[in-house]
């Protein structure tokens, strides 16, 4: 006699794709959603409005429809000697405040790191400017600057360096009295993102290195900086497309002056589209700046991913 134990079937499971893993989660999409809707609402939307704006004729005041003009304000722009000019006065900004403000950071970072009496209160006294608007930034900053009874000048008049100067107003002085505010303002972000990656650098190898007699330095130049150099590219390359950006800190101190030896191109566009009126112009500009701080963008993740850096 013949005994047939019957086999118990597998139970059947959802169907999986791509080498067995489970299908996407549909539901997944609700969850996103909350934060998918305000960037596509306030970034996205905006920006595609902008794209469209500058091959048209817009203007503020004017009756006539708005019409379709195809790249001719691109054209004027190639030509336009004024915007080129602000251009290179936004990289000469742009570099002149993320090279200092990366190094002070750095140093700063470095010091808080250390093992301190009343690290706690340095550590938020650090981050203060981070924590003030720009524009409040612009003021208190215009205060110390004042030709008459600004802080600034009154120390170089109590040491004897001389009657003071208007250094907001001078040709030579703005732009490097606009990079000086522009660093203390973005130093603080830099230096906490800095001393969060310092806590990524093992102790371990630190007091090894200094058992076999390494100095500081080359403590930091084979242990620190290996283990800092991710989140250093990264913050330094955010903080190069935030000063590309900039806007608010410069109009409150100078307002593009003086002889528009101040004026970053996105405070031309703002002049353009509304002391002027020319939407379309203006719009034009800021797609000229969206792509540049694109391409450079780009650049800098295929630097970083044929350098083997993905993190």
């Amino acid at each position: 006699m013949t005994v047939v134990t019957a086999t118990k079937r597998p139970e059947k499971g959802p169907p999986r794709v791509d080498g067995g893993r489970r299908p996407p989660d549909r539901g997944a999409w609700f969850l996103v959603l909350p934060a998918l809707i305000p960037i596509l609402v306030l970034s996205v939307g905006p920006l595609l409005y902008g794209i469209m704006l500058a091959f048209t004729d817009a203007q503020s005041g004017r009756t006539e429809p708005t019409g379709w003009i195809g790249g001719l304000n691109f054209q004027d722009l190639l030509h336009d000697t004024l915007f080129w000019e602000s251009f290179r006065i936004g990289l000469v900004w742009a570099v002149g405040v993320t090279v200092p403000q990366f190094l002070l950071a750095l140093g700063l970072a470095l010091l808080l790191d250390q093992d301190l009496r009343l690290r706690w209160l340095a550590r938020a006294l650090a981050i203060i400017p981070w924590a003030m608007p720009e524009v409040v930034v612009g003021v208190m900053w215009r205060l110390v600057y004042n030709p008459d009874a600004g802080v600034l000048n009154e120390t170089l008049r109590d040491l004897g360096l001389g009657d003071g100067r208007d250094w907001l107003s001078g040709l030579g002085t703005a732009l490097p009295a606009v990079i000086v505010v522009g660093v203390w303002a973005g130093m603080p972000q830099t230096t906490v993102a800095l001393l969060a990656g310092l806590q990524n650098a093992p102790h371990e190898l630190h007091e090894a290195a200094a058992l076999d007699g390494a100095g500081a330095w080359r403590r930091f130049r084979t242990v620190t900086w290996p283990a800092l150099r991710p989140v250093a590219l990264a913050i330094t390359a955010l903080n190069f497309i935030w000063n590309v950006n900039s806007f608010a800190l410069v109009y409150v101190l100078t307002s593009g002056g003086p002889g528009g030896r101040t004026r970053l191109p996105m405070l031309f566009a703002y002049e353009e589209a509304f002391r002027y009126g020319q939407f379309g112009y203006a719009a034009a500009m800021g797609c000229v700046m969206v792509a540049v701080i694109s391409v450079l963008l780009a650049l800098f993740l295929v630097g970083r991913f044929r350098g083997g850096d993905e993190t």
